[in-house]
């Protein structure tokens, strides 16, 4: 007899093939969520992903013209320009940059806690779910709507400039929202895209779009964050020239647009 081969028996081969791993995808629980993960839902994500960068979009440029000159959501930018107050030995500068930084932080850890509290406190409210997004991820941004609703409130009190004490509570709100928001992200499983840092989704898309012979998988998503945080930023600077007064009103509308987007009921099926 010959050397046996790698790879065992006939016999063994077939019930390795016949494994119930290789038919994990006949479970009921396997075959709804990949009803769930069709067109209309990764639609419906993408709206959301262009919806929460608008707003991004819109804090950064509040934050930079009337918090300080630093961002809410960029930390990369924020690090630089803590590298440029510690040159310019700008006191002001740094304070708000590590305000901004901390605050987000603040903002990840807090969101990461929310959504994972809940999902650990009731897992139930997440399985069989129909909406677009599970329960957790909507505790988490509903957290960031009420800390959007603080700085609202917090910016009409201060007319709109705020100075001193009140100009770094808003901005570390404001941050902390960002960071929220950035952990929500995380938890929806949108990989291919940010809604607060966009340079690895610009490289992301550059990269798919010239690299031959491939497809450009995510390139609406990704294209429709990109205007999404310029269209959000442009309005916001024209209200801060014009009506300074409603420039909150942009990152808030666009929680609340998200909020409605992410209880949307989905038929099975869909």
């Amino acid at each position: 007899m010959g050397p046996r081969r790698p790879g065992g028996t006939g016999l063994s081969r077939l019930v390795s093939v016949l494994s119930p791993g290789r038919f994990a995808w006949w479970r009921p629980e396997v075959i709804c969520y990949r009803a769930m993960n069709t067109r209309p839902r990764e639609q419906i994500l993408t709206l959301i992903a262009i919806a929460l960068t608008f707003g991004s979009g819109a804090m950064d440029v509040a934050s930079f013209t009337r918090l300080g000159g630093v961002f809410t959501s960029v930390m990369t930018g924020n690090i630089v320009l803590g590298g440029l107050a510690v040159a310019e030995r700008s006191l002001s500068l740094a304070a708000h940059a590590a305000v901004s930084i901390a605050g987000y932080i603040a903002g990840v850890a807090g969101g990461t806690w929310i959504a994972y509290g809940f999902k650990a406190a009731k897992p139930a409210d997440d399985e069989g779910r129909a909406s677009v997004l599970p329960a957790h991820v909507n505790w988490a941004l509903f957290a960031e709507l009420v800390l959007l609703a603080g700085l609202t409130t917090g910016w009409e009190i201060t007319g709109a400039r705020p100075a001193g004490w009140a100009q770094f509570c808003l901005l570390a709100v404001a941050a902390a929202a960002m960071g929220v928001q950035a952990s929500a992200v995380n938890e929806m499983g949108l990989t291919n895209v940010s809604t607060t840092f966009l340079t690895g989704t610009l490289t992301g898309l550059v990269s798919s779009l010239v690299r031959p012979g491939q497809e450009t998988p995510h390139g609406l998503r990704r294209f429709g964050v990109l205007i999404g945080l310029a269209v959000g930023a442009g309005l916001c600077g024209l209200l801060v020239a014009t009506a300074a007064d409603g420039a909150p009103a942009l990152p808030l509308a666009a929680i609340i647009t998200t909020l409605v987007l992410a209880v949307k009921p989905l038929r099975s099926g869909r």
